[in-house]
Formats: C-alpha cells, sequence, structure tokens
C-alpha cells in the first residue's frame, strides 16, 4: 500500500518527529518506507529518515509492505500530518 503525505510540522521531520516515527514503524511486524524524489528508506532506521532532510510542506510518499500494512500507514500518516 502507499499514500502521500504533506509534512505539516513547520520544522519539517527532525530528530524528535523522526524518531517518533520510527518507533511508530517499528511497532508493526510490516516493512515501511518513505520516499522522497528518488530517494527511498527504511522508516524504522532513524539515521535514513534524517538523510532525507524532509523539510515543512514537502509531500513524502509512505509504503507499508507486509501484516497490518493498511494500519501501519494510517498511524504513520496520522503522525506525520500532526
Amino acid at each position: 500500500m502507499e499514500k502521500t503525505f504533506t509534512i505539516k510540522s513547520p520544522s519539517g521531520l527532525h530528530a524528535r518527529p523522526a524518531a517518533l516515527l520510527v518507533q511508530k514503524a517499528g511497532s508493526f511486524p510490516c516493512d515501511v518506507f518513505l520516499v522522497k524524489g528518488e530517494k527511498k528508506v527504511n522508516a524504522k532506521s532513524i539515521m535514513s529518515l534524517l538523510a532525507l532532510g524532509i523539510e515543512a510542506n514537502e509531500e513524502i510518499v509512505v509504503i507499508t509492505e507486509g501484516e497490518k500494512e493498511a494500519e501501519a500507514l494510517q498511524a504513520i500518516g496520522e503522525l506525520l500530518e500532526a
């Protein structure tokens, strides 16, 4: 499954929200990826997320594959748009 989200946080996806996202992604048994432009990274790796340099109002694609992928996509989407 995949869906596009817009980052609402004025400071983008810096260390604290990235840590929350990694924690949320890690709570699901499926694979979770974030895509920004041509780069696709594992959302369960904080260093990979920070390397994307996601800023406010940027669109990113969340891809989930495997068990509980729908629940993971919804939970991560809510976190990104909060």
